[in-house]
């Protein structure tokens, strides 16, 4: 069998036209980007810039914006072997303004209907979705059919093989244990802590990646769009909720921010939208607060709040992405949680330094560098 994927990410792809001039109304811009978008390709890009093999499950149109995202993909680094066009259907476009440090409407055009909401479940190969070390798929893609039906079969094919390989696994846990091999505090690919730590590196660098077995993570990312849902496409929160509720009993970590976890959960206290997440299915829950920082609290107790890195704002678009792509990385390599959302905070802060988003991803020098900076220097806000 071929070897599993790092990071297969499932949903959301189209094209960014976003301002190249900042504090100016989408009325009066002259000079517009290019880019190519929507959150879990993003995920994609930015798992890519960290060193990840990486896929993505999408659908495009037959049409020009669709060949540019299959070329963006590779040039990012980013298998698209699982992105195909649906002639009915143009390839999403998205509009932005830029209005820093807070304030960036979007403005979607997904008429009639995105590719992407597309995918059919007998359309995926599960193989590789059930082996992939990571599966991160979105709210998004429970907002219609034939994609929620598609994206909730993913989640049980992933569940059927944890299911499968659980007893195998904890008897390699308990030998290793036996051997000495114990690795309190460290976060293991499936979003569990364990063992003893590894040992501490310059101020800033990353500690080394923890082995052990190819366990997998599923991620849920709450991705709430209120315009991609029913009530006049102005969001139907209880239909979503009883979605997202059959979602979340697959999944292994639910990362969100406040809207999205009220959506999830019906709570916006941070803490309690952290509980009622860990209540519906998940082992870890990120609750990403913005200037308020980012909460993680693991259902063995363990809880890490975490202060925002200090950042001059160009555009916040883009920044979860970049954070979704560190999770992965972190959770992947082993690492204590309090590092994995520390480096997941200083990628979404250089993203929000720069104009762009999934060509602004960092590399890993430039997240290493912000962690050891204590803050993002403003000359890293040009991408490479």
């Amino acid at each position: 069998m071929p070897e599993p994927y790092d990071v297969i990410t499932m949903g959301r792809i189209g094209v960014d036209i976003y301002p190249l001039q900042t504090g100016v109304p989408l009325a009066r811009v002259e000079t517009f980007g290019k880019f190519l978008g929507g959150s879990p390709s993003n995920v994609a890009v930015a798992a890519a810039r960290l060193g990840r093999r990486t896929a993505v499950i999408t659908r495009t149109g037959r049409d020009a914006f669709g060949d540019y995202l299959h070329q963006a993909l590779g040039e990012f680094g980013v298998d698209d072997r699982w992105v195909h066009a649906v002639p009915e259907y143009p390839t999403p476009v998205t509009f932005c303004e830029i209005f820093p440090p807070d304030h960036f409407p979007l403005y979607f055009y997904r008429q009639p209907k995105a590719p992407d909401l597309e995918i059919r479940g007998e359309e995926l190969d599960l193989d590789a979705v059930r082996a992939a070390r990571v599966f991160w798929m979105t709210g998004t893609g429970l907002c219609a059919e034939p994609s929620r039906t598609a994206t909730l079969t993913a989640l049980r094919a992933r569940a059927e093989r944890t299911h499968s390989r659980a007893r195998a696994e904890t008897g390699d846990r308990r030998a290793r244990a036996e051997t000495g091999d114990r690795r309190a505090g460290t976060a293991t690919p499936d979003g569990r802590a364990g063992g003893g730590a590894p040992a501490a590196g310059p101020a800033g660098s990353r500690p080394p990646e923890t082995p052990g077995p190819p366990l997998r993570i599923t991620v849920f990312d709450l991705d709430w769009r209120p315009m991609f849902w029913g009530e006049q496409k102005g969001g139907d929160d209880e239909a979503a909720r009883a979605h997202y509720r059959e979602a979340l009993a697959y999944a292994t970590v639910a990362v969100g921010n406040l809207d999205e976890c009220e959506i999830a959960t019906g709570e916006r206290d941070p803490h309690a939208a952290a509980a009622a997440l860990l209540a519906a299915g998940p082992e870890l829950a990120v609750v990403k607060q913005g200037p308020g920082g980012v909460l993680a609290v693991h259902r063995d107790g363990t809880t890490v709040e975490i202060p925002p890195l200090p950042v001059d704002v160009v555009n916040g678009l883009g920044a979860g992405d970049a954070f979704g792509g560190a999770l992965c990385h972190g959770l992947l390599a082993g690492w204590h949680t309090e590092h994995v959302m520390r480096y997941a905070n200083a990628a979404g802060a250089i993203v929000a330094s720069r104009l762009a988003c999934s060509s602004a991803m960092p590399f890993p020098h430039e997240v290493e560098q912000a962690l050891a900076d204590g803050m993002v220097d403003p000359a890293t806000g040009e991408a490479p």
